[in-house]
């Protein structure tokens, strides 16, 4: 299967394991500096590395910056909700066969979720907000 520059340009980022820690953390506690997630992560991180980290991060659109005082608060562009929406999008955009996918993805939710995509289905069908 050949990959189109769009469907690359699509990809959500992929995130390393540091990189998820740092956004966890982002998402749970709102803006942060440097210190503070360093206080926060488990294990012992140097300075420089979380600062990387935040580079990237900021380089794959996924947190920004701004100077409070004298220190920089670094906050996620988005939730960890759309995040995760845009994997799965991206997830069923590289199937062959996307319905197929939804179905066989379908199979797998406990049924309290169905319930909630029924719902959600019913009320956007019945033009109410979601």
């Amino acid at each position: 299967m050949t990959v189109t520059r769009r469907e690359v340009a699509d990809e959500p980022p992929r995130l390393g394991a540091l990189e998820s820690q740092v956004m966890d953390l982002l998402w749970d506690e709102g803006a942060s500096t440097i210190r503070s997630l360093i206080d926060k992560l488990p294990g012992d991180f140097a300075y420089t590395t979380i600062a990387t980290v935040l580079t990237n991060l900021h380089r794959k659109t996924l947190v920004e910056s701004h100077k409070h005082g004298r220190s920089t608060l670094y906050q996620a562009r988005g939730t960890r909700e759309e995040h995760v929406a845009s994997v799965m999008d991206h997830a069923l955009g590289t199937s062959r066969d996307r319905a197929v996918s939804i179905l066989h993805f379908a199979q797998r939710i406990p049924d309290n979720d169905l319930d909630l995509l029924r719902d959600y289905l019913r009320r956007r069908d019945e033009g109410l907000r979601p």
